[in-house]
């Protein structure tokens, strides 16, 4: 029997397709639930959970909101399909000198790069990192912003890797990468099969939140604003002194709240970058 997903289905009526209050509002709310990947388009968005549970208690709120504008069905999505559908759609993308490319896709991502580019081969898995969601792009965009070369770095919520391996890329003197989905993991274990990394590399099933012994020189957090705004002690408590942390996931509303956040945990904000309704911050320590 294929192996399925569970997932939900948000169909958005016409009138209601760039309404962006309504997007931010799903977004935040569906946080509470862990979704592991939304993949959105204009007129549907397709959410996948690690378990039925969550997806259906995630249905049971989205009916409680009791609004128009949306309709929400609970599906089983097979493993193949999503593999099917993510090689039709996939192709490289850039971020500066990072060049992240579907294994389907490598040789033409060879001849286009530069001397100097970066590729990073990553097989599309049911969570953000293969690079074409937002969140992912500015984490990449702000680590090509300080030095990695020679330090330690530690990748919470890892997914499928690409943010590890780009740090393995660029030099790191060592990469940890931690997720609590094994199905992550596994995605992180065969990304860096295929990239063939020569850097000390631990991948970690945890809830980072629990960790003791993990210290990085750079912390890099592609997770929630919610989750970042509760969790920033923790995400500030694995770095060491002069250290870096980037984090995104964060939409534009709840920046404030994620510095604040930050801030009271010792950490100091340095740069922020955007992209559409998104944005990535970097803290020094």
């Amino acid at each position: 029997m294929p192996r399925t997903c569970p997932a939900l289905d948000i169909r958005f009526v016409p009138e209601a397709e760039t309404a962006l209050d309504l997007r931010d509002r799903l977004v935040a709310g569906l946080d509470d639930f862990q979704p592991t990947a939304i993949e959105e388009a204009t007129t549907t968005w397709r959410v996948f959970f690690d378990s039925p549970d969550a997806r259906d208690r995630a249905l049971g709120w989205l009916r409680g909101l009791d609004d128009p504008r949306v309709a929400v069905e609970a599906i089983d999505v097979e493993d193949e399909d999503w593999a099917r559908r993510s090689q039709a759609d996939l192709r490289p993308i850039r971020v500066g000198r990072i060049v992240v490319t579907p294994p389907w896709s490598l040789e033409d991502a060879r001849r286009e790069a530069g001397v100097d580019d970066m590729l990073i081969v990553v097989v599309p898995s049911r969570g953000f990192g293969t690079g074409h969601h937002a969140s992912t792009r500015l984490c990449l965009a702000l680590l090509q912003e300080i030095s990695v070369r020679g330090r330690s770095v530690l990748d919470i919520g890892t997914g499928s890797g690409v943010l590890a391996l780009a740090a393995a890329r660029m030099g790191a003197s060592a990469v940890t990468a931690v997720d609590n989905d094994s199905d992550a993991i596994g995605a992180a274990r065969e990304n860096i099969a295929l990239n063939g990394i020569d850097v000390p590399f631990r991948l970690q099933r945890a809830d980072f939140r629990t960790l003791r012994d993990a210290r990085a020189d750079i912390v890099v957090a592609n997770l929630t604003g919610n989750l970042l705004r509760r969790a920033a002690a923790d995400v500030v408590g694995c770095l060491n002194p002069a250290g870096d942390v980037i984090v995104s996931g964060v939409l534009a509303e709840e920046q404030s709240g994620v510095v604040a956040a930050f801030e009271s945990a010792g950490a100091k904000l340095r740069a922020t970058k955007a992209e559409d309704e998104w944005v990535g911050l970097r803290f020094g320590s």
